[in-house]
């Protein structure tokens, strides 16, 4: 009996004006810059000739913006989920990274080692920026991936979201600890393929950015 396999195209937001400055965003709703939407375009051709069955993405907008590039091409509508946001970095959202070992010297450096239970310090200036720790934020992400990749058994789909999500999914597929060193980087608009089978999410193809060379000519 054929198992059910469900092919998962898993895409980082293209550029936004934050990420050029390594500012932090997380939940911060920070639309795509110029560069950024020529890549969504870019992205949304190359994909043009592989039938989607579902496009699904972050509800914030910089994911929407780039999933619905995907989406007129390929003629479908744009799903929403929440819980395929960045993690919620509390009150290191909007800082600089170089500014973050001055501001928050302690918390920096537990996030810098990667402590899975470490949940960052709320904001002071939006109460609603909590901060997650690495382990509540993998639950979340793979339990989102996970109910789509179970809801489109036999079918392709791809998912719009951010590059701790991105890293989520490539840690479970690589069966790596939450607290080992990234082993890749994480790509605005880049292609990366995951095969979901037997209750396993497996690992493709990772970074494929070939198509982004037409962006960063224009």
């Amino acid at each position: 009996m054929k198992r059910a396999k469900t092919e998962i195209l898993i895409i980082r937001h293209g550029e936004t004006a934050w990420n050029t400055v390594r500012r932090l965003q997380g939940y911060t709703d920070i639309p795509l810059n110029a560069h950024g939407r020529r890549q969504a375009k870019a992205l949304a051709a190359q994909l043009q000739a592989e039938k989607l069955d579902a496009i699904i993405a972050s509800d914030l907008q910089r994911a929407v913006q780039t999933a619905g590039e995907i989406a007129r091409l390929q003629g479908l509508p744009t799903r929403i989920d929440k819980d395929l946001r960045e993690r919620c970095f509390g009150g290191f959202e909007g800082k600089l990274y170089s500014e973050l070992p001055e501001i928050y010297p302690v918390e920096y450096a537990h996030w810098r080692l990667r402590d899975p239970d470490f949940r960052f310090p709320a904001s002071t200036e939006d109460p609603q920026y909590i901060g997650e720790s690495l382990s509540e934020f993998h639950q979340r992400a793979m339990r989102a991936l996970i109910h789509y990749a179970t809801q489109f058994q036999d079918k392709k789909i791809a998912i719009v979201t951010h590059g701790g999500v991105l890293e989520c999914a490539y840690r479970e597929a690589k069966n790596l600890p939450l607290d080992a060193e990234r082993e890749v980087k994480l790509h605005n608009a880049g292609i990366n393929r995951f095969v979901f089978e037997a209750g396993r999410l497996s690992l493709v193809s990772y970074g494929e950015i070939a198509h982004l060379e037409i962006a960063q000519a224009a």
